[in-house]
């Protein structure tokens, strides 16, 4: 999909010029034929275009031909599952162009006009308010990833089905994906500072025009890396109380099956004693007190009588 915007005053509107001086160009998991259009027409290094299209693509900056590729990782949810894709936002000296495999929530917010002094001419502002948006994201995710394992937690105090913990591994396993797509982007957002610190920088070549910088985008991108850290922190205390949860789950499941085996193992034992005897004197051969008339009763009193002994033993160790 492919879709042009521009700020008219306040508004914001679609347009149908490609490459119009100041618009916001948002292409969403786009066809060949598209990537095509925009590389020919914008003049665009075609890399850049299906870089942010690999699930895999990390988070880093490039410059080419003039051109800013910066891809962050952003968070979604597929599935009820918490997960991290690339995002590309690519910087010209005329437009901006964000790229990604899925219509993003975050980029929804922007294209709705629901973001508070946005505008697709200022490329360097909406460029931080998206890393901005990524980190608010992320922080709710992280909320509703605590919730959700306090969910599952309660139901885990009266269930020891797999799924439980099939869910709270999976709840583990999306943190890990944020902890490191958090600490990815906090480079890229540290590079950017650094960048316009340095102007002399030859490390990095964004002070070429293409992200002005100027003191209240400064204080924005510094806020969003504050915002970021939080993210992190939470992302790492989130899954350290996670795992320790699992590993104590883990333990009290494990020592729950070892309860149901000694149980098992002593009412195994007790029953043993009167089929042990019932067998022996089932035997065709000689037996005392055989010819008994009151054998019968004698054997079942025996059997009564030791397995209740055998049970007032277990029952005084603690294994009944």
């Amino acid at each position: 999909m492919l879709k042009v915007y521009k700020s008219v005053g306040e508004a914001l509107v679609e347009s149908n010029v490609l490459g119009e001086k100041g618009s916001w160009v948002n292409l969403v998991n786009p066809t060949r034929e598209e990537i095509q259009e925009v590389v020919h027409q914008l003049t665009l290094p075609v890399d850049f275009l299906e870089y942010p299209l690999d699930e895999e693509e990390s988070s880093r900056i490039e410059v080419e031909e003039g051109c800013v590729l910066i891809i962050i990782r952003v968070p979604i949810i597929r599935d009820n599952v918490y997960d991290t894709i690339p995002l590309g936002i690519i910087i010209t000296e005329n437009i901006i162009i964000t790229v990604c495999l899925e219509d993003l929530a975050i980029i929804s917010e922007f294209s709705s006009c629901r973001i508070k002094g946005f505008y697709t001419f200022k490329k360097t502002r909406f460029l931080l308010q998206i890393f901005y948006k990524t980190a608010i994201h992320y922080l709710r995710y992280l909320r509703q990833i605590d919730k959700r394992s306090e969910e599952i937690q309660q139901r885990l105090h009266s269930s020891t089905q797999n799924k439980e913990l099939i869910k709270l591994f999976s709840l583990e396993k999306s943190l890990v994906y944020f902890t490191t797509s958090l600490r990815a982007n906090e480079i890229v957002m540290e590079k950017l500072l650094k960048s316009h610190l340095a102007k002399d920088s030859e490390s990095l070549e964004v002070n070429v025009g293409l992200i002005k910088m100027y003191e209240e985008d400064e204080d924005l991108l510094e806020d969003v890396i504050t915002e970021n850290k939080q993210a992190i922190e939470m992302s790492e205390i989130y899954a350290e109380i996670l795992s320790s949860t699992m590993d104590a789950f883990a333990s009290i499941i494990s020592n729950n099956q070892n309860m149901v085996m000694k149980f098992l193992t002593s009412v195994t034992i007790i029953l043993m004693i009167p089929t042990m005897l019932f067998s022996l004197y089932g035997m065709n051969v000689d037996l005392p007190f055989q010819n008994s008339k009151g054998a019968f009763s004698g054997i079942v009193l025996l059997s009564v009588v030791l397995s209740i002994v055998a049970l007032f033993i277990f029952r005084k160790r603690d294994m009944l």
